[in-house]
């Protein structure tokens, strides 16, 4: 984790510096300044700008491990208390679009599985088809359109604070991901139901529902849950286009903002903080993964043992 976050540091440090404009002279006109060019270079020497890059790419870095990501250029503020003052209006959309999408996508996906080549199960790949190939800016756009403005059920812009406002970018976040896992269930509980202790347990004449639910629900979970935890990182990002759309006080608007502005400082503590927040949450899933199936952290000693004797390479 720590030779990956070094690594995102020096790319983002060194790829936001090759960007084409000046951030000096983006910050003057946003502010509704004119400066000369004599203005402009004591800026850059007073914020450093005039230095040769790994020498600014060091003294940023250093500064980091000090918990100092810098000052943002066009807030004026430090970019760790711009960062945690958005973080919250990210984690209710977040939270809320996956609790939208288990919702729908969990029972779909069984019920697919169960009739598999009937026409529920037909149906419900048309749909994920259909939601699978529609964009979010597009979803947005048209649940705005029919229940914030047709309808009036739901504010046009999103504040990032009351439950209401954040219903429409939470579904539209759902949406596309609703799609995608009630595929993955599908296939993850059709994998299970061809499995002998399945055929094992309608020998013995248990219930189909207590087959389903208490035996291949619980071991279709494992690839779910992993791709729950990457959803989850990239979800705490901020998804720019949905939070731009509504308006919506997260990191992603953040980073749009911080783009457009060439806010250098807060564009590379922003890529930080997402890589950093992704890795954690992957690592949380793996141990929660091996907490669930103990045959993972087995597999995972017995493969060491026979790498570490004789050289033999074969898994186990």
């Amino acid at each position: 984790m720590l030779v990956v976050l070094l690594g995102m540091s020096f790319l983002t440090f060194i790829l936001t510096n090759l960007a084409p404009g000046d951030p000096v002279r983006t910050m003057y006109a946003s502010a509704g300044v004119m400066p000369d060019e004599e203005m402009i270079q004591k800026t850059r020497e007073e914020m450093g700008l005039n230095r040769p890059i790994p020498v600014q790419y060091l003294d940023w870095l250093t500064d980091c491990l000090k918990g100092d990501f810098g000052t943002s250029y066009s807030f004026g503020k430090p970019v760790g208390e711009l960062l945690l003052s958005r973080l919250l209006p990210t984690v209710k959309l977040t939270l809320l679009s996956l609790v939208f999408m288990l919702a729908f996508s969990v029972p779909l996906g069984m019920a697919a599985a169960v009739y598999q080549n009937k026409w529920p199960d037909v149906l419900v790949r048309i749909v994920t088809f259909f939601g699978v190939s529609m964009p979010n800016f597009w979803v947005g756009l048209l649940l705005l359109l029919v229940f914030a403005v047709k309808l009036a059920w739901f504010p046009v812009l999103s504040s990032g604070g009351d439950l209401k406002s954040m219903v429409l970018p939470a579904a539209t976040l759902a949406f596309a991901m609703t799609a995608k896992y009630t595929r993955q269930v599908r296939t993850a509980v059709l994998e299970e139901l061809n499995q002998d202790y399945v055929t094992g347990a309608r020998a013995l004449g248990m219930k189909e529902s207590r087959i389903l639910w208490k035996n291949v629900f619980p071991n279709a979970l494992l690839p779910l849950i992993t791709m729950l935890g990457l959803s989850l990182g990239s979800l705490l990002g901020g998804t720019a286009v949905v939070e731009v759309i509504f308006s919506c006080p997260g990191l992603g608007n953040l980073a749009v903002s911080a783009i457009m502005k060439y806010d250098y400082p807060l564009i590379q503590g922003y890529v930080l903080w997402v890589s950093l927040m992704y890795m954690l949450i992957n690592w949380l899933v793996d141990i929660f993964c091996s907490l669930l199936d103990p045959r993972t952290r087995e597999s995972a000693s017995v493969e060491r043992c026979v790498h570490g004797k004789g050289g033999m390479h074969e898994k186990v």
